[in-house]
């Protein structure tokens, strides 16, 4: 279910003694073209850099997500937001104006620009359900002053639901529809959007961004938003963008994630759960039938993860960066199998689940240096080159599945490319597999990096058969494609 800890109690809001008026923006009418449904281009992985700062993600997108075949970076929320030190205080908007303690305007819009200019496209974390949870008025990142039920120029209390359920309008039951999506998340002030005015705030808003160069819109608290609802405000988009819908599922639930295909993609949260607990615990025998006959969404309407800023924090079978080699290989396996459209997550170092990312005194989010309390999982060897591999088989069917019955597995991608994992506590040795890549030598994308025609790692052999021999040690893996033959 969708919750993030209450902030009664947690934030204080300081006032700052300067406002800033909040920029007011025109919606577009519903003539404007339908919300594209899919990724686009030859290169769909997704980079989620969780709370990097406007210029951290623009040195990013140039020096490595675009070189590493990268298609689009995820950033975190854009607007101005609630004071503190907080993660979550970025899902607490006061405004709309572009101004976060991840940078400004200009240096948003210089992000957008070098990331195009390096073949990468953007996706906003956009938070259109609520603005803040703050009971005590205050002043926002930006200087925007607000209270829980007024944001000026943009929202008044008539703009809200107020459920009255449960004493504090906060959502209890997640058996009810009404309450899902009526009442309050962790008391976040829950924007009427059957309201053809909040509708018109919400598009005009995400219609500055698209003025802005943006290319999708993650829509973060999308279970508590009607469908019908969604839709009404992306007709009044300007021009037709990616769109992925965080919409938890729940057994049993009125609201579920198929209810919104028609917007466009929906996160798929049963994947990251059901793999983790297969690589922790299971038998990765059982994948061979992974995805839409384990009951999950259409894979064409999928957006899969092994973690995120949320699961991340909630433990139990999800891998996170602190699994460090299981972690590798269950994002392995997400980039090599063909369900769904994968987002790779980047995250920083925390020791509790309120943490924010390394800041200053203020709040302001730190330049972004990787293994140095930031964990730039997208960086790892093995995730960011199969993510090579993943652009190399795109469109490929699984062929010449093998398992041990086990925890061993392997299986090719049409005539592109080849996976073995041996999560066996033993080295698995002696074995030729079976791939339909054409004879050559090549590149272990594993252990190794594909640059020039060579390869820092093992290489190897392919036959006229398609036959290779290769060791797998324990809790490790064997991947080649035919993007990286050598020589």
């Amino acid at each position: 279910m969708h919750r993030r800890r209450s902030p009664s109690g947690l934030l204080t809001v300081l006032v700052l003694a300067a406002f800033a008026a909040v920029t007011v923006f025109t919606a577009v009418g519903p003539t404007a073209p339908p919300a594209a449904a899919s990724l686009t281009g030859s290169k769909k992985v997704i980079a989620d850099l969780f709370e990097w700062n406007w210029n951290s993600v623009a040195n990013e997108c140039q020096s490595f997500l675009g070189p590493r075949g990268y298609g689009y970076v995820q950033v975190s929320p854009p607007q101005e937001h609630v004071r503190g030190q907080q993660w979550w205080v970025a899902y607490q908007p006061v405004s709309y104006r572009i101004e976060s303690r991840k940078g400004n305007r200009a240096e948003f819009q210089s992000m957008v620009n070098a990331c195009h200019g390096a073949g990468v496209k953007i996706i906003i974390d956009a938070v259109i359900n609520h603005m803040s949870g703050q009971e005590t008025a205050g002043f926002g990142w930006a200087g925007g002053s607000y209270s829980h039920y007024s944001y000026t120029n943009i929202y008044q209390y008539q703009d809200f639901h107020h459920c009255g359920r449960n004493g504090n309008d906060d959502i209890v039951n997640y058996q009810d529809r009404y309450e899902i999506q009526n009442c309050e998340l962790v008391n976040l002030a829950d924007l009427a959007t059957e309201s053809e005015y909040v509708r018109g705030r919400i598009a005009g808003y995400l219609n500055d961004l698209l003025s802005l160069g943006v290319d999708g819109f993650r829509i973060d608290a999308a279970k508590h938003i009607p469908s019908t609802d969604i839709a009404a405000i992306e007709a009044k988009l300007t021009r037709s963008v990616y769109i992925v819908q965080e919409v938890i599922y729940g057994a049993g639930e009125p609201v579920q994630p198929g209810e919104y295909v028609g917007n466009g993609d929906v996160h798929e949260f049963r994947y990251g759960r059901d793999l983790g607990r297969i690589f922790r615990t299971g038998k990765l025998s059982y994948l061979s039938s992974f995805g839409e006959a384990w009951g999950y969404l259409p894979s064409d309407k999928a957006n899969v993860f092994i973690d995120n800023h949320d699961t991340q924090r909630q433990g139990g079978d999800i891998l996170t960066y602190k699994d460090n080699g299981l972690y590798a290989l269950a994002n392995a396996f997400m980039l090599a199998w063909p369900y769904g459209s994968p987002t790779v997550m980047s995250s920083y170092d925390f020791s509790n689940n309120d943490q924010g990312p390394p800041s200053d005194n203020i709040g302001r989010t730190l330049d972004t240096t990787c293994f140095s309390g930031w964990r730039c999982e997208h960086r790892w060897q093995v995730i960011a080159n199969m993510v090579g591999f993943h652009n190399a088989v795109d469109g490929t069917p699984v062929v010449n599945w093998y398992d041990n019955g086990n925890n061993q597995i392997a299986f090719g991608r049409g005539s592109a490319g080849y996976l073995t994992i041996n999560n066996e506590g033993y080295a698995v040795t002696g074995r030729r597999y079976h791939s339909n890549l054409p004879a050559g030598r090549y590149c272990d994308v594993i252990h190794g990096d594909f640059t020039g025609g060579s390869c820092t790692g093992p290489v190897i052999t392919v036959d006229t058969g398609g036959w290779f021999g290769a060791d797998v040690p324990a809790h490790d893996a064997v991947a080649i494609h035919a993007g990286a033959k050598v020589g």
